[in-house]
């Protein structure tokens, strides 16, 4: 299976490392500076899982020619679209896009551009970070990547593509039902974020100080409020999950848009925030906390361009 990895940060740098490492025909879209630096230095690995270098085969958006079997695709939000241009050539009739994007608003704009066939849906939960010296760094011992067909169930390909994954130095497993794991995600992950970014701190940090727990059973509330209107009820096992991870005490966890907003670059406020408040106003669903985090974020947006 042919595999193109667009980009090489924290995500897709790890995932495409490790299969890379693992010796699947792994290629990387990248850039002028970041290919220069990848051919010069190679793709580095920090992980508790054993450090790693690799030297994949690298290309530029104007040098793509031929079809790939598989994309995956693990660009920020923002960067979606100049990403989509960019890797187009590569999409032939029997391409899988495989996104680990945040949110859901990726998969309207693949479908609207590649048509439903070719899209498949996505899960990864890994801490990743790229450091001052460039290198992937993995923050906790979490690697899983999950994949399924959008309209549920198996097939023929899932199983092909399983049996990549397989091996590859990370947690890997088909989804029936992937739709709804993308949805689970969007809601622990927009909660997670709203809590740090809104509160500026740690999960701990968070639970700590009075009022902490309640706003962020809040929040959870708000979240999932949206996702059940949205016909994708969170599970409950789910939830408690979810619950007793964001009020841990003296846990360390925030979120990467946090970290994002801390290091003063670009955060995914529309994609993980706004947008699933969009889906919720549809619905009449209120969300008044949540609401505060997004105009929060969009205030810390706007002084990055002022």
């Amino acid at each position: 299976m042919k595999i193109l990895v667009i980009g090489a940060g924290a995500v897709g740098g790890y995932f495409g490392g490790r299969l890379a490492q693992a010796g699947r025909d792994v290629t990387f879209l990248v850039r002028g500076r970041q290919a220069d630096n990848i051919r010069k230095h190679g793709l580095h690995i920090v992980s508790p899982h054993g450090n790693a270098t690799v030297n994949p085969r690298i290309l530029l958006a104007n040098e793509l020619s031929d079809a790939f079997d598989l994309i995956l695709l693990s660009v920020k939000g923002y960067g979606l679209q100049p990403a989509i241009n960019d890797f187009a050539p590569a999409v032939g009739k029997a391409t899988m896009i495989l996104p680990v994007l945040n949110g859901m608003r990726h998969i309207d704009l693949l479908i609207n551009r590649f048509g439903e066939e070719v899209v498949i849906g996505g899960v990864c939960l890994v801490s990743t970070e790229v450091d001052k010296d460039g290198r992937i760094v993995q923050l906790t011992a979490t690697q899983r990547l999950v994949y399924g067909e959008l309209r549920g169930g198996s097939s023929e390909r899932m199983t092909h593509l399983d049996t990549v994954m397989q091996g590859a130095g990370f947690e890997a497993r088909i989804s029936e039902d992937i739709t709804q794991e993308m949805w689970q995600k969007w809601v622990q992950l927009s909660s997670l974020g709203a809590v740090t970014c809104l509160m500026r701190g740690s999960v701990g940090e968070v639970e700590a100080v009075p009022g902490g727990a309640d706003t962020v059973n809040e929040i959870l509330r708000e979240t999932s409020s949206i996702a059940t209107a949205c016909g994708h009820p969170p599970r409950e096992d789910f939830l408690g999950k979810v619950r007793n991870t964001l009020t841990t005490r003296g846990s360390n966890l925030t979120s990467s848009m946090y970290r994002d907003l801390v290091k003063g670059t670009h955060v995914e406020a529309d994609q993980i925030i706004g947008d699933l408040l969009d889906r919720g106003r549809r619905f009449g669903v209120e969300a008044p906390v949540l609401q505060a985090a997004y105009v929060n974020l969009k205030i810390y947006e706007g002084r990055l361009t002022a």
